[in-house]
């Protein structure tokens, strides 16, 4: 959620001219909410990759048997795009909310 407010933070002047051009509210809150979970999604992603590695480097060394399910790499990857949704829906209202001439004038 950090690094979404900071991201709107930065864009101000973007989202202000978006604004300005006529970008409805619904147009600014999914292009952050798309962004959210693209950056949590892709985070799970790897972090399932690291952690089915270390299994794999595990079972290489010691003839461990380890084993990664489908069905656990896909919770893995929808639990963090869920959690994107979740933290990205205060940032993306506040995107959406902000007034075009206040956003314009913002350094």
């Amino acid at each position: 959620m950090n690094i979404m407010l900071v991201a709107v933070t930065e864009r101000t002047r973007e989202i202000g001219v978006r604004k300005a051009l006529g970008a409805p509210q619904k147009a600014i809150m999914a292009q952050f909410l798309v962004e959210a979970v693209l950056l949590t999604a892709l985070g799970g992603a790897a972090g399932v990759g690291l952690g089915a590695s270390i299994s794999w480097i595990i079972h290489a060394a010691s003839k461990m048997p380890t084993y990664v399910s489908v069905w656990s790499v896909a919770t893995g990857i929808l639990f963090s795009a869920v959690v994107g949704v979740f933290f990205g829906f205060y940032p993306a209202m506040r995107a959406a909310r902000l007034d075009p001439v206040d956003s314009l004038r913002y350094e």
